[in-house]
C-alpha cells in the first residue's frame, strides 16, 4: 500500500471512531441530563403532594397564631404549605419521589 492510501485509511479510522465517541457522548450526556429532568420532576411531584397533603391537614387549625385566624391568614397558611412541602421533598421526603423517578427512567428506557 502506497503512503498517502495508507494515510487517508487511518484519517478514515479516525473519523470514524471521532464521530462513535462523539455520539456516545452525546447520548450519555443526554441520558445524564434526562436523568436530572426526571429526578427534578419526580421531587415536585412528591412536593406538590405534599402541599396538597399539608393544606389539607391545616384546614382545621383554627385560634391564634401564625396559622389560625380568619382572613388573610389563610394566604400566609399556603405560603408556609407551600415552604413544608418543598423542604420536605428536597430533604428526602416520605418516598414517593423515588417511586415516580423509578419510574420515569423505565418509561425512557422502554421508548430508546
Amino acid at each position: 500500500m502506497d503512503p498517502i492510501t495508507l494515510a487517508t485509511s487511518a484519517t478514515s479510522m479516525a473519523l470514524d471512531a471521532l464521530n462513535a465517541a462523539k455520539s456516545k457522548f452525546v447520548k450519555n450526556v443526554a441520558g445524564a441530563d434526562a436523568r436530572a429532568q426526571a429526578k427534578a420532576t419526580a421531587q415536585d411531584f412528591e412536593g406538590v403532594f405534599l402541599n396538597s397533603m399539608l393544606q389539607q391537614m391545616f384546614t382545621a387549625v383554627d385560634g391564634e397564631g401564625p396559622l389560625g385566624g380568619k382572613g388573610s391568614a389563610g394566604i400566609w397558611r399556603s405560603f408556609l404549605t407551600d415552604e413544608y412541602a418543598k423542604s420536605f421533598s428536597k430533604a428526602g421526603g416520605i418516598g414517593i419521589a423515588d417511586h415516580v423517578y423509578r419510574a420515569l427512567i423505565a418509561q425512557q428506557e422502554a421508548r430508546s
